[in-house]
């Protein structure tokens, strides 16, 4: 890999300025502290957790908290002996460390021994660490978080956290500065992209006043529903914070998927990820630099570019034309035919005194009244009393798969299940945008669309040369088509968690339409099924019937004006 070039993709950015203090202080627990990607170290496991989980509402930086909410309180606290041990911890950590005591050595060697040499990757399973990204594009971040298994992700919320300030002068959003440089859009890229941030920045008051006006709600509910409803405008180029905590393996593989991209960033994201996984893991990542893993990664990276070229000219015509929606759609394209036979086998399957084969039992379930299997379903879901209850393996037997357009800040939120399958489509601008209705309400609805339809021109001049690239200026509004195949216990588990009151309305529309489909196929099952139908102006909230009223008065006013 080409350091020297790829250092040209590291985004542009120096979120923190630390005084000697913090230096000294955050030197043991956290690497490359003067850069935006750290591993964490040293540090129990519940204030890592703790930690990271501040990612999805922290304001700066998770280093920062760390110091402001973990190290600083005990050091000016009330209780002196207390900061004296720790003082002696961070000395002693700062001289020594764990892993010279410890004599690591000899895990290295093993390590290097039983992985490196004989490949026994399920040892690489058996550790891992925590890996802090202040900023990165929320291209790079879906790429990532792409990844299933093995990486559990927690990111910095574009519904909760104002993404409108400037850093070093600079909106958060990444340029892929030498890509834009040899094309001759790195100005128009500017221009096109501060145009976004600022029509962000001047409609979030507005709309925030215009809720006041509305709505009698706290301040703070108030911001949050302005950040919330405005969050369209971020391109997909918004740096956002991002935690990982991922095991050895999982991180051999991301270094694997990015080492060779297309985009220059996720090459930088692997150059930097390695170099600071080697000062914690170096043991666990040696086969990622062998010649055989290069050519894996050289493999991955030129996986789609071979099969595009090996397509007849009429079916890559074909396949380039984008479905027209003129709104969010979900469609169940595919769907087990015998689904609640399966289910229903699976059930009996592991009862205490079955012993017989799976299409033994397939055979006769198929075979009994429908009264029968009714009241097998009944039974088994008789004490299911709330909807964190999981199902169980009997329902991972039957699959159903679901083709969904929606729009890309919701479908952020969609992303993040792990037990399914998904695969999206290239971010673009071909399948339209969509309007808050309370933007529309508003009356800001022209100040909303001029901007996102100021990203067009920019994006068919970047997606002729790299649809890759193109995705950057894609703002949230625009929708994203992807598709969902996953079987009945993970349907349970996202429709009911993602109907919930809490959940941001769009994406609660599309799991209600998945709902809606699979109940029509599959009504014994889906009456189990604890969604919620009901709609809400504002998340995380529960009382209906309070809510109702105050839209029904909302929308008297609006008749009256």
């Amino acid at each position: 890999m080409d350091s020297k070039h790829t250092k040209q993709y590291e985004p542009p950015f120096k979120p923190e300025q630390w005084s000697e203090r913090d230096r000294r202080y955050l030197a043991p627990f956290a690497t490359n502290i003067d850069g935006i990607v750290h591993v964490l170290h040293n540090l129990p496991p519940e204030i890592v957790g703790a930690l990271c989980s501040r990612a999805s509402r922290a304001k700066g930086s998770l280093l920062r908290i760390l110091l402001n909410e973990y190290i600083y309180p005990i050091l000016e606290g009330d209780d002196t002996q207390l900061a004296k041990e720790l003082d002696y911890l961070v000395e002693f950590l700062t001289k020594h460390g764990f892993k010279n005591i410890l004599n690591n050595q000899r895990a290295q060697g093993f390590y290097a021994k039983w992985l490196s040499q004989y490949g026994d990757d399920s040892i690489a399973q058996m550790t891992g660490t925590h890996v802090l990204f202040w900023g990165i594009s929320q291209v790079a971040m879906k790429f990532l978080e792409d990844q299933r298994v093995g990486l559990e992700p927690i990111e910095k919320s574009t519904r909760y956290v104002n993404f409108g300030e400037k850093i070093n002068g600079r909106y958060l959003y990444y340029t892929p500065m030498p890509d834009l440089k040899r094309l001759g859009l790195l100005l128009e890229y500017k221009k096109v992209l501060d145009g976004l941030f600022e029509t962000y920045n001047i409609l979030i008051p507005q709309f925030t006043q215009w809720l006041k006006e509305h709505y009698d709600e706290k301040d703070a509910v108030l911001e949050k529903k302005a950040f919330d409803t405005l969050r369209g405008l971020l391109p997909m180029a918004t740096v956002g914070q991002v935690a990982f905590r991922g095991n050895a393996q999982a991180f051999e593989y991301l270094i694997n998927r990015t080492r060779f991209h297309e985009l220059g960033e996720l090459r930088w994201i692997a150059q930097t990820i390695k170099q600071e996984l080697d000062t914690e893991i170096p043991s666990l990542l040696l086969r990622s630099e062998e010649e055989k893993s290069v050519t894996y990664q050289e493999h991955l990276s030129s996986i789609d570019t071979d099969v595009q070229e090996a397509l007849p000219r009429h079916i890559q015509k074909l396949l380039s034309k984008p479905a027209t929606a003129s709104k969010p759609t979900v469609a169940l394209v595919e769907h087990d035919r015998n689904l609640e036979e399966k289910c229903i086998a699976g059930i009996l399957y592991g009862l205490p005194d079955t012993h017989t084969s799976w299409k033994v039992i397939l055979d006769s379930v198929h075979r009994m009244p429908e009264k029968t299997q009714a009241h097998i379903l009944e039974t088994f879901f008789t004490n299911r009393n709330e909807r964190w209850y999981k199902l169980g393996r009997a329902f991972e037997n039957a699959y159903v798969r679901f083709d969904i357009v929606m729009d890309i800040g919701a479908y952020r939120d969609i992303h993040r299940h792990r037990m399914l399958t998904q695969d999206r489509q290239l971010f673009s601008i071909h399948h339209g945008y969509s309007i808050p209705s309370e933007i529309t309400e508003a009356g800001m609805a022209s100040m909303y669309t001029k901007a996102l339809d100021s990203v067009m021109p920019l994006f068919k001049k970047l997606e002729r040369e790299n649809p890759l690239l193109a995705q950057y200026v894609v703002p949230l509004a625009y929708r994203v088509q992807f598709y969902q195949w996953q079987n009945v216990a993970s349907l349970f588990w996202e429709t009911e968690l993602r109907t919930g009151p809490q959940g941001h309305p769009d994406y609660r529309h599309i799991e209600q339409e998945k709902y809606r489909l699979f109940a029509k196929k599959f009504p014994r099952i889906a009456r189990f099924m604890k969604v919620d139908m009901n709609q809400y102006s504002f998340a995380r909230r529960g009382d209906t019937e309070r809510i109702a009223t105050k839209e029904l008065e909302l929308k008297k006013k609006l008749r009256k004006k």
